[in-house]
């Protein structure tokens, strides 16, 4: 009989050039004071397909996205994805640097992903719906309709 425990596949995962550009320098950054979290980020960041900046679609998580998920220790939670010196968890701002923050990124809504938590547990989650913040600059990304998963979930 053969052994039926199989560790599942990571789900795919897209994230933008500047995203990837701005992570692999914080995860080198870090590395020498967080080698697990750098390590950790830098293994996602392998396994993504970076695409261009305007190929990431409204429903994946990038950074400044907030994401509606359903761990599976309870109930849904509702988080923004966030540089380290912008996390606050009591606003619900998570870093990238979190273990949870680090599985989170590049996936879509309906995704999910096994992930390890600091103390060793390994949790899966899954993502409900993903929110972008108001785009910066001259407004014009404004006129692009969302996904209507999205939509629907606003």
């Amino acid at each position: 009989m053969q052994n039926t425990t199989k560790t599942p596949r990571k789900p795919n995962i897209r994230i933008s050039q500047s995203d990837h550009a701005r992570l692999s320098a914080l995860a080198s950054t870090v590395a020498a004071r967080n080698p697990e979290a750098s390590d950790e980020l830098l293994a996602e960041l392998e396994r993504a397909r970076i695409v261009a900046d305007g190929w990431v679609s409204a429903g994946t998580v990038r950074m400044g996205s907030t994401v509606t998920f359903k761990p599976d220790t309870g109930d849904r939670k509702t988080i923004t994805l966030v540089f380290p010196g912008e996390a606050d968890i009591s606003e619900g701002k998570v870093s990238i640097l979190t273990p949870i923050g680090t599985a989170l990124i590049g996936l879509s809504a309906g995704q999910s992903i096994m992930w390890t938590a600091r103390d060793g547990r390994r949790h899966e989650l899954l993502v409900l719906a993903v929110n972008q913040p108001a785009p910066e600059g001259d407004g014009a990304e404004r006129l692009a309709p969302a996904s209507p998963a999205i939509a629907a979930s606003v």
